[in-house]
């Protein structure tokens, strides 16, 4: 018996096959086109998204013999997709968490922002859904008539498109991140839409992220198969990392950094830029959780290798860090769609500091991997500060985590251990237990949990004294990057 998670990521898809203890056992990847239309805007087309997704499904599903039980979906949360129901068709490309052309909305709105925060958990920015759905209504008349109109995250999407524009529905992790659902009540909110004149009959229906959401009937390797398992990435792992009791933490290493605690009952209101949303508990039930997002974490890396043409391959970097002994005063603020928690400056952008005549490509490599343990850091400070939550430990996951210089520099930062589980994809994971704890092919995530160790944990071992003088100088850069 096998279970099929679909991973859609930022900048690609990754569909993995999971076996019944919980391993993956055959997984298939694909990029797809980031769209820059203009400074500070973010789009991928939905048509091609799509297509990654069928193309990897059929690549790990060729030739195998076993049943797949189910199909379990995690996306990046936020971006928004409208299309027409009639046609099938994405009236605009899809708008990117990163994207920030609502920026100018979201000043509009500044004083609604304590309507919003109440209701969702959320500070008004363009980084959620809600403002990029009112900007492409505003600027779109590429449809027939709203009546026809659908609007999604990538989930929606995705599960419109398998179950062949049978279904069109969400769960409630990603319905926590459009700047519209009230995560007390736990429904979609009509002052909110009304504000942003979004017409509420275009909104999915949302569902537990356990749950039923229809069968697949667009693909024919996996027709007839239901799709039993839905989470937003940072959510889904949270929960591959078995963090469903209050006070555990999990951070995710991707194209940003995700740090998530859970508060299980209790709804926590930060006074400094933490975000209130819905998480998973033990029994696939929405719980609440504190989370910090970092908007550019991996993907700094991935400049420095694109742009900069430093690096030929992201992998280098471990080496080449620890070809110098610190990072010789440099520091990377990559503020590249400006700054998210604890700062939330929408205007501030990237800045190198502290160069001098003897900086090289070594100790900007360097910067580059500390500026993600750094900003990792501001986020955990403040949740400990506001909850009186102290967590043992940090779990990780996502593709960076396998640096281990960065990994390590993580806990000397952090002043805890970092533990680095043996699957790093653990956004996968998480889809995939949902739907293994649906169809009942493990009574409890528990005795999921008790076959799971770390990979490898990381301690510590920075002197205090060093510890403070590299988080002065972070912080020095810090205030140099902000507008505000």
């Amino acid at each position: 018996m096998l279970i099929l998670a679909i991973d859609q990521g930022t900048t690609g898809t990754r569909s993995i096959l999971f076996n019944e203890d919980g391993e993956a056992v055959r997984q298939a990847y694909r990029e797809f086109r980031q769209i820059y239309p203009k400074p500070g805007w973010v789009e991928h087309d939905p048509i091609e998204i799509w297509n990654t997704v069928v193309e990897t499904v059929q690549e790990v599903c060729a030739s195998i013999t076993e049943i797949i039980a189910g199909v379990g979906i995690t996306n990046q949360r936020e971006t928004t997709v409208l299309w027409d129901r009639s046609t099938g068709k994405p009236i605009y490309n899809a708008i990117v968490w990163q994207c920030r052309r609502t920026t100018d909305t979201c000043k509009l709105l500044e004083s609604k922002r304590d309507i919003f925060r109440v209701k969702t958990g959320l500070t008004i920015d363009p980084y959620f859904s809600g403002t990029k759905i009112h900007w492409i209504l505003e600027n779109t008349t590429n449809f027939a008539h709203i009546d026809n109109l659908a609007f999604g995250t990538i989930d929606s999407w995705l599960i419109w498109k398998l179950t062949g524009a049978k279904v069109h529905a969400t769960d409630y992790t990603n319905a926590s991140r459009t700047l519209i659902f009230n995560i007390i009540e736990k429904k979609w909110d009509s002052e909110l839409c009304d504000i942003l004149n979004i017409p509420i009959h275009i909104l999915p229906e949302v569902k537990t992220s356990i749950s039923a959401y229809g069968e697949i009937e667009s693909i024919p390797e996996l027709r007839g198969i239901p799709i039993l398992g839905v989470a937003g990435d940072q959510q889904a792992a949270l929960f591959g990392q078995f963090c469903v009791n209050s006070g555990s933490i999990k951070n995710t290493y991707g194209t940003g950094c995700f740090l998530m605690l859970n508060t299980g009952e209790k709804l926590y209101r930060s006074e400094h830029g933490l975000l209130s949303t819905i998480a998973i508990d033990l029994s696939g039930r929405p719980c609440y959780a504190l989370e910090g997002s970092v908007f550019i974490g991996g993907a700094v890396i991935q400049w420095i290798r694109d742009e900069l043409a430093i690096l030929s391959d992201s992998a280098e970097s471990e080496n080449i860090a620890q070809k110098v002994k610190d990072n010789g005063g440099v520091y990377i603020v990559p503020a590249f769609v400006g700054l998210g928690t604890p700062y939330w400056d929408m205007e501030a952008r990237g800045i190198v500091t502290g160069l001098t005549r003897g900086a090289n490509r070594n100790h900007f490599v360097r910067a580059a991997l500390e500026s993600m343990a750094y900003q990792s850091y501001d986020v955990l400070r403040i949740m400990c500060e506001e909850t009186g939550m102290n967590p043992k430990y940090l779990a990780v996951d996502g593709g960076a985590t396998r640096n281990n210089f960065l990994m390590q520099f993580q806990a000397d930062i952090l002043g805890i251990p970092v533990h680095r589980p043996a699957n790093v994809e653990t956004t996968a994971c998480g889809a995939a237990y949902l739907v293994g704890l649906n169809t009942g092919i493990w009574k409890s995530l528990n005795e999921l949990k008790a076959r799971q160790q770390p990979e490898r944990i990381f301690t510590p071992r920075l002197a205090k004294n060093s510890r403070s003088e590299l988080l002065s100088g972070w912080q020095k850069a810090i205030r140099q990057a902000l507008t505000k």
